[in-house]
């Protein structure tokens, strides 16, 4: 295994995130360097971190000649020029959700990466938890059939920082901020060889005065068949709530990330502490995590995505699979205005094709089984359709 030297670009709360999972647990991928457009935040960050070297010269702290991975942890509408001036240095890029602030800034960025022959990553954590990745593997492993309906909700109080909420930097509200995850944890259940092919999306500014969302809802129809629902809010009080559901031909998974870990706390005075991210009290009935960073999947997208460089593979999430989350927010703001559903805009789709969900129904003496249920006496009822006629009847038979 490789020892990576690694330039951090951003002093903000993900890059704390991200740094804090890097030098946890004595990992051996230490970050060498650190930019900031402030030398005053830099240093700050640098301290917290023992980072040895700060700068604000961002080609500088890109071109550093002793770090070989660059994370791109700034704003949304600095990801393009930083992505491509990285790729241009020959080393590798990891770049915080979401790509970019629209599909084409996505491709270009893309295109960039894959024509400098240099590893590119996306780091959309929330499909590395590890609630996540073994509900991915049971859903890969058959354990509810085929999957046909997925709903992906995060909401929280809002975002940290002010350019957030300032739709010229970051290219929308919460469907930018929020729906990248859910849109990914999404085609992470249907399959990511599942092609999105059409959004219906509604909008609104409910709360805050700003020009962009802070709600929206939205429903994703995949080639298969199945439907991704996604529900996103900055005016959600009472901390971020995470929470997955999956339903298929099989069973159902449920999931709940952060207000419901298993560990609540009551307190009359407060606690005067850091809770967990966007926590909206710090009295009265607290859920704190206790580790954030696994928790948040940053822990395994790390070594995925280390693993990944060292093994000469692509990650789990990569650049591709963020340009297609930006073409479906896209489709997203379309549908927002049209009222209607709008096609999901690929300029190629790499995942070849997914057959429609399908089954062969069972057959009960010359009738079409369309439910079985046992009674509370043991025997079964079974609602029948008779091919023929079209008509629907019910059945009680014998145990089995």
């Amino acid at each position: 295994m490789q020892t990576h030297a690694i330039t951090v670009l951003g002093t903000g709360l993900i890059g704390d995130f991200y740094t804090m999972t890097l030098h946890g647990q004595r990992g051996r991928d230490r970050v060498r360097v650190v930019y900031s457009r402030s030398e005053e935040r830099a240093s700050a960050f640098a301290g917290r971190w023992r980072i040895p070297e700060t700068t604000t010269d961002l080609d500088a702290a890109i071109r550093h000649p002793e770090t070989d991975v660059v994370i791109v942890a700034l704003p949304n509408h600095l990801h393009e020029d930083a992505v491509k001036a990285v790729a241009a240095a020959g080393k590798a890029v990891l770049c915080t959700k979401p790509l970019g602030r629209t599909a084409a800034e996505a491709q270009r960025m893309l295109e960039a990466v894959e024509r400098a022959g240099v590893f590119g990553g996306y780091l959309e954590d929330l499909c590395y938890t590890p609630k996540t990745l073994k509900a991915v593997r049971s859903v890969q492993d058959g354990a509810l059939g085929d999957v046909t309906w997925v709903r992906s909700r995060e909401t929280h109080p809002g975002p940290h920082s002010a350019w957030f909420w300032d739709g010229r930097l970051t290219g929308g509200g919460a469907i930018i901020d929020l729906g990248c995850h859910c849109i990914e944890i999404i085609r992470n259940f249907v399959g990511k060889g599942n092609r999105p092919v059409s959004v219906m999306c509604t909008t609104d500014t409910l709360v805050h005065p700003i020009d962009d969302e802070d709600n929206a809802i939205a429903l994703i129809r995949f080639e298969s068949g199945a439907i991704g629902q996604f529900e996103v809010s900055w005016t959600f009080r009472g901390g971020m709530d995470l929470r997955d559901e999956v339903a298929g031909t099989h069973g159902t998974i449920w999931l709940n990330h952060f207000l419901r870990t298993g560990y609540e706390m009551f307190t009359a005075g407060g606690s005067g502490g850091y809770v967990a991210e966007k926590a909206d009290t710090a009295a009265g009935w607290l859920f704190p995590v206790g580790d954030e960073v696994s928790e948040l999947g940053y822990v395994d997208m790390f070594s995925d995505m280390f693993d990944a460089l060292d093994e000469g593979r692509a990650p789990r999430e990569s650049f591709y699979d963020g340009y297609v989350v930006n073409a479906v927010m896209d489709a997203c703001y379309r549908s927002a205005r049209s009222g209607s559903w709008e096609p999901v805009e690929l300029f190629e789709w790499r995942g070849g094709s997914t057959p429609r969900i399908a089954s062969t129904p069972e057959q009960y003496e010359g009738h079409v089984v369309i439910k079985r249920e046992v009674l509370p006496d043991g025997r079964h009822k079974l609602i029948l359709k008779d091919p023929a006629t079209g008509d629907f009847v019910d059945r009680v038979v014998a145990a089995r």
